[in-house]
């Protein structure tokens, strides 16, 4: 880090980078409708612009981590942001649902190293009080930007169309590659020729993949995540194409179901220490498939109000910011040696299962609020099964 930069800039910048994904994911949620109909497409297929962005993202997390323990965060970290950032003003000039598709991919490969990488930044410049501080701020970024991220794209949609978002993402990720081509030295002190060996990778992996606690908390967080996802992916169509949602009002909506997580996330973060990561889970879970039941009830119903599909989604992402922490935290646990393989193996895990997720939406859906219920429902009963058939019994097999 330069002499003359201070570290609230170095700060700011990190924080940014690590917002990218949720930016890049929200901001454009409330152009989908208008995307699949400016293409003539379906519902599931203008979905897919979404669930190629988290499977790109999947993927990215696996590759960061060693790459920039070779050749260090500086390279890695710029190298992301000019690929995302070509990649979203391509995305801005896209002719066909199917050129959108594959060029979000591209752009959530890019934008992955934001997010991956600034944590690695954290930990290399800064002693481990600081650094969970710092972290907290970032934490306190990724609740925040799904909250702001589809109010501001509601006035982008309004002022310019669908392709203004990706114009948007474009400046946004310029201005990232300029901060940290200006501010930001190499960080690594120990780069590591081996970090990118196949060999090492796959037998970390392999360790991992036959950890039975850590498939059970990867898991538990994986699914507990696309019933978060399924609102992500499908809520648009929901709000905006069943209930007459306007386009521009769409992000205020949204900004109470972040509001769930948020108020999940404090409450878990006063909590977990006294009751324990088990317990924390336990309460997610079940809060989770309960809030996930009674919107598919009032759903199944035809109650279409707005508060019936807002009030069960906000306890599904409070839920979730239960979950989340505490299963990270446990599949990491029995891992010191390489937690920043096993940290990348859950993102994986986690946004994979939400791209399929997503994915499954856009095909079920069928203009009601059903499917959107049905899946989350689905969803979150498969993490509480996982929680009680894998992780509790694995806990206390070794207790």
């Amino acid at each position: 880090m330069s002499q003359h930069t201070s570290s609230t800039i170095i700060v700011v910048l990190l924080t940014l980078l690590v917002a990218i994904g949720p930016v890049s994911t929200d901001l454009y949620l409330p152009s989908l409708p208008s995307i699949g109909e400016a293409f003539g497409t379906s519902v599931s297929q203008a979905q897919l612009t979404l669930s190629s962005f988290i499977g790109g993202f999947a993927l990215g997390t696996l590759i960061y981590g060693p790459v920039s323990d070779r050749v260090g965060r500086r390279p890695a970290l710029l190298g992301g942001m000019i690929v995302f950032t070509l990649a979203s003003l391509a995305c801005a000039y896209a002719t066909s649902i199917e050129q959108l598709i594959v060029l979000r991919f591209v752009e959530a490969v890019g934008g992955c190293a934001g997010a991956v990488l600034s944590r690695a930044v954290v930990r290399d410049l800064f002693a481990r009080e600081d650094a969970a501080r710092i972290m907290s701020y970032m934490a306190g970024a990724m609740a925040l930007a799904p909250a702001l991220a589809p109010i501001l794209g509601g006035w982008i949609h309004l002022a310019f169309g669908w392709r203004g978002q990706f114009f948007a993402l474009a400046i946004f990720g310029a201005m990232l590659a300029t901060a940290t081509a200006l501010l930001l030295s190499e960080t690594n002190k120990h780069l590591s020729p081996a970090a990118t060996n196949p060999t090492r990778l796959i037998q970390n992996v392999g360790r991992l993949l036959r950890h039975r606690t850590f498939l059970g908390y990867a898991a538990t967080t994986g699914l507990s995540y696309g019933g978060l996802f399924s609102f992500i992916s499908g809520g648009a169509f929901v709000l905006i194409g069943v209930l007459g949602v306007a386009p521009e009002n769409f992000g205020f909506l949204f900004m109470f179901v972040s509001a769930g997580f948020m108020s999940g996330a404090l409450i878990g973060g006063r909590l977990t220490k006294r009751q324990g990561i088990l317990r924390m889970m336990t309460a997610g879970v079940w809060i989770g498939v309960s809030a996930g039941c009674i919107g598919l009830i009032l759903a199944l119903m035809s109650v279409t109000h707005l508060a019936a599909v807002i009030a069960p989604v906000s306890m599904v992402f409070f839920s979730c910011a239960l979950v989340f922490p505490n299963a990270t935290a446990g599949a990491l646990g029995p891992f010191p040696d390489m937690a920043g393989t096993a940290s990348g193996l859950v993102s994986f895990i986690q946004m994979g299962t939400g791209a399929i997720v997503g994915a499954i939406v856009g095909v079920l859906f069928n203009g009601t609020t059903v499917p959107l219920f049905a899946v989350i429902v689905g969803s979150t009963a498969a993490a509480t099964m996982v929680f009680y058939g894998i992780v509790l019994r694995a806990e206390k097999a070794t207790a």
